[in-house]
């Protein structure tokens, strides 16, 4: 094996070497492929077909046009202030429960994963919204990080998810469908985050104590420190404030997810509809000023060229890897263990959440799903799914998987974005700590969808 795939192993140990040595992942994916094309001597024109693929399949794929405009809308949204209006209803909504404050944010990020999809934004502003006044009421903090980067991490897979569209680029299936298959999940993920905070509220009230009772001047010690307020503040009957903080983002999710469900719109568009939304909520809540603006442009432009950058290395390099044998390889590993084809799918599903403790979601579908996918199709599960239905089944249960990635060391990026959020009063280890629970309930759903298919597979039924 060494000899006929030896570079094809060695890219991959360079590729996780240099990942550790902390070089920036875009250009250590497309400098990996260079080299090992003249180490492996593939001839020069050949590099002339990846600048084909670099161009002819990402820049100019106009479905790649709707990744901006996302980001814009989750950016835009994260500064309108509809998110701290909204936590502080529901805390209003569960505040007589243990865990009612943590109950709010896992919803809030529901939410907010479908009016955003961009998970750095929705970590930070959960974070920054949350975690003072969680440890104000004596949350344990395991219980506070981990609600908040687990809640923030449902964005990769609750439509509009920027991953639902590059994977259904990747696969060639309808990013229409792919959102339709992945919300019931997302959902259910949700509601076993739900679940388990009311449970533990249950067996451990003292983790998750009630929101004593602040007086006038507490709270305006509060408002000076820029902490948010508790729920007493606020004196509008509950149903009018959660008529009042709802209406918008509800409104939102409807004009995008509606639109690219229903066909009336392509993601793309549908993409433009949320940005333009979104900024006439920041406009009626009188959060868009010049400077917002600007500084929302440019991090959005920071964000999709960073996407951008990472999918072009991967190209070059998965393209330098197959012509290494490197599609050869895997199929030779995972076909030649004699499993079956729920086996198999385990023995997948268990590759790609080891890969997501090191690699980023972007470099695992544009590298290792396309390898994957080839024997996916020769897999017959019984289930008289059609192509098309099977990688949407598959691409969804990758989608639940990789959301793991956020949260698993050593390179879970919502811990590290959790960490700067806290300033050094959490430490890296009780982070650490504070997301296994979710991870295990991630795991949990994940499984649910490989023995329920329909769950993921029921609304592209209903709605083709």
């Amino acid at each position: 094996m060494w000899d006929e795939y030896g570079l094809a192993i060695l890219m991959v140990v360079a590729l996780l070497g240099g990942i550790f040595s902390g070089y920036p992942v875009a250009f250590l994916l497309g400098g990996l492929g260079i080299l090992f094309s003249f180490i492996g001597d593939i001839p020069l024109p050949f590099l002339g077909t990846v600048s084909s693929r670099i161009f002819g399949g990402i820049i100019e794929n106009w479905l790649l046009m709707a990744i901006p405009l996302f980001v814009f809308m989750g950016l835009m949204l994260e500064k309108s202030g509809v998110a701290k209006r909204l936590l502080m209803t529901l805390q209003r909504l569960f505040g007589r429960v243990h865990g009612g404050l943590a109950i709010s944010v896992a919803l809030l990020g529901v939410i907010m994963a479908a009016s955003t999809g961009i998970i750095g934004a929705s970590v930070v502003m959960l974070g920054l919204l949350a975690l003072p006044v969680m440890l104000k009421q004596r949350y344990r903090p395991e219980m506070a990080c981990g609600v908040i980067a687990a809640s923030g991490t449902l964005g990769i897979l609750i439509p509009p998810s920027i991953m639902l569209v590059l994977m259904g680029s990747i696969l060639q299936v309808s990013v229409g469908a792919l959102f339709k298959a992945a919300l019931v999940p997302g959902l259910l993920l949700g509601v076993l985050y739900i679940g388990y905070l009311l449970v533990m509220g249950w067996l451990k009230p003292e983790w998750m104590p009630l929101p004593q009772q602040t007086s006038s001047s507490t709270a305006e010690t509060d408002n000076a420190e820029g902490l948010d307020l508790t729920f007493e503040d606020d004196h509008t009957p509950l149903p009018l404030a959660l008529l009042r903080d709802l209406v918008g983002p509800a409104v939102l999710m409807t004009a995008v997810l509606g639109s690219i469900m229903t066909g009336i719109a392509t993601p793309t568009e549908a993409a433009a509809i949320g940005a333009a939304g979104a900024w006439i909520l920041a406009l009626v809540n009188r959060a868009s000023q010049w400077a917002t603006l600007r500084e929302v442009v440019y991090d959005t432009s920071k964000t999709s060229a960073m996407i951008l950058f990472v999918v072009i290395g991967a190209t070059c390099f998965s393209v330098v890897f197959k012509r290494l044998g490197g599609d050869d390889l895997i199929e030779s590993l995972v076909t030649g263990t004699g499993l079956g084809p729920y086996g198999l799918l385990l023995l997948l599903m268990g590759l790609i959440f080891i890969l997501g403790f090191f690699l980023e979601w972007i470099e695992i579908s544009y590298v290792i799903l396309p390898l994957l996918v080839p024997i996916v199709e020769q897999l017959d599960f019984g289930l008289g799914l059609s192509s098309q239905a099977l990688l949407i089944w598959f691409a969804v249960l990758v989608a639940i998987n990789l959301q793991t990635s956020f949260l698993t060391p050593p390179f879970g990026y919502a811990l590290f974005y959790l960490k700067g959020i806290t300033e050094g009063q959490i430490g890296i280890g009780t982070i650490y700590r504070s997301i296994l629970p979710f991870v295990l309930l991630q795991l949990t759903g994940l499984i649910m969808c490989i023995l329920f298919p329909a769950l993921a597979l029921w609304l592209p039924d209903l709605m083709p």
